[in-house]
């Protein structure tokens, strides 16, 4: 029988009401065998995510000494929850045990994998699934970077002969035995790496809503939705800022060509969006699939006669930026010009001066310029790279609109074009290429 992970993202389980539906969206299907949870997320708008409390009691725990003041809306929102599942299980002495080891371990990323850790106790509970810890199945390196030969072995033979199970999601162990977190959103990740260690036919991913949408609803009245997009489409989206999925979470099941559908907790019934390998994609017909951005960014313009000619020029310019340990986003270039591209508050405490100079004594240019408040918007599609016009399409439906582009960046793979304009443009822009294209 097909295997189907399915991972619940914090609005699925932000109460007993919802756990209850989840409950049956599982035992729907009896594919659905291997669960990973969130930790409990907002109920309404104005209430605070198990997490962010988990946050604030380390935050009183390394000020004050304790944290049993700070933990009691972690406990009251648990023990409430379980009320409302009508559930026989001791969960104050689940509480007071974890308690005390988050004030004796005193570690930031111990406390915050407590809500997906009681969140999946839970659900055990209400299942009748095996409970299974995550920091004992899923392995860090000593340099902080997933370990997945060390994990997918470890959760296969965790699994064996086993019908049901539930795992919490964001965290594992790292090298020095501690538990250790991903990222923030970091469930995704786990859910697609016990996918990856069953080699399932299908991860679910069960969110709020019903799949991606071609841009953020917040700008665009209604966009319209992506019945099925690519790993490499998502990708570029994802880090652009569509965050329905963790961006990292493509890894794990990419390299076993397991497709990824996102599905709708409240609306169960809704088709979602399905993510799937190049092989086994279906273009929708149209040219763009999508369009995400994101803000604050910083240009550094550098220009030099005969760059093109001085042999290590780039090179000893990325040297200086890497030694100042700062990612860059882009690099567009010409014959005597080049461009770092980078998140603005990554050159902030006065690595943008200590670079600008860094920089001046390594290649000498001719003209050095720093452009602030940029914001960079990609439109991918695998569609436009066998589309004609496609280009003059985009900056047409920019011109149309009276903003003026400050940087353009087109990637080899030809299905994304990336433009920099001011922040202030930024929602006018995506609008739009938006209309430019969908309507």
């Amino acid at each position: 029988m097909a295997i189907k992970v399915c991972k619940f993202g914090g609005t699925s389980m932000a109460d007993g009401n919802v756990i209850k539906n989840v409950k049956k969206i599982i035992e729907s299907d009896a594919e659905r065998r291997f669960i990973v949870v969130s930790a409990p997320g907002k109920r309404y708008s104005g209430d605070t995510k198990v997490t962010d409390l988990l946050y604030a009691c380390h935050e009183k725990l390394i000020k004050e000494g304790d944290c049993k003041k700070a933990f009691e809306p972690v406990r009251t929102r648990f023990c409430n929850i379980v009320k409302e599942l009508n559930l026989n299980f001791d969960i104050a002495s689940v509480l007071d045990e974890t308690e005390e080891r988050i004030n004796t371990e005193k570690s930031e990323d111990f406390t915050a994998s407590r809500g997906e850790y009681l969140s999946a106790r839970i659900v055990a509970e209400v299942l009748g699934a095996k409970f299974i810890d995550a920091e004992d199945v899923i392995f860090f390196d000593s340099d902080g970077a997933f370990d997945g030969k060390s994990s997918y072995k470890a959760i296969s033979a965790a699994l064996s002969g086993v019908e049901r199970a539930v795992f919490p999601g964001f965290y594992g162990k790292g090298a020095n035995g501690k538990v250790k977190t991903f990222s923030r959103g970091g469930s995704d990740i786990s859910g697609a790496v016990v996918a990856r260690a069953v080699n399932a036919s299908l991860y679910e991913n069960w969110t709020d809503v019903s799949g991606f949408m071609a841009c953020d609803p917040r700008i665009v009245d209604s966009p319209k939705w992506i019945k099925t997009i690519s790993y490499r489409e998502l990708r570029e989206l994802s880090y652009m800022g569509a965050n329905v999925l963790h961006a990292d979470s493509i890894f794990p099941v990419r390299t076993a060509n397991i497709p990824i559908r996102i599905k709708n907790t409240f609306r169960p019934e809704d088709e979602g969006t399905l993510i799937c390998p190049v092989s086994r994609y279906t273009p929708m017909g149209t040219t763009v699939t999508g369009i995400a951005g994101k803000k604050n960014f910083t240009v550094i313009y550098i220009e030099k006669s005969l760059m093109n000619s001085e042999v290590g020029f780039i090179s000893k310019v990325l040297d200086v930026v890497a030694d100042e340990m700062i990612p860059i986003e882009h690099i567009p270039s010409g014959i005597d010009t080049m461009s770092l591209v980078i998140a603005s508050d990554e050159l902030e405490g006065g690595k943008l001066e200590r670079v600008l100079e860094r920089i001046k004594v390594a290649v000498a240019p001719d003209t050095m310029r720093v452009i602030e408040n940029i914001a960079l918007i990609a439109t991918v599609g695998h569609g436009m790279s066998s589309s004609v016009g496609t280009s003059a399409k985009l900056f047409n439906a920019i011109a149309s609109a009276e903003i003026n582009v400050k940087m353009i960046d087109q990637g080899s793979s030809e299905i994304n074009i990336i433009v920099g304009v001011k922040n202030d443009d930024y929602e006018k822009c995506i609008k739009a290429i938006y209309n430019g294209f969908f309507k």
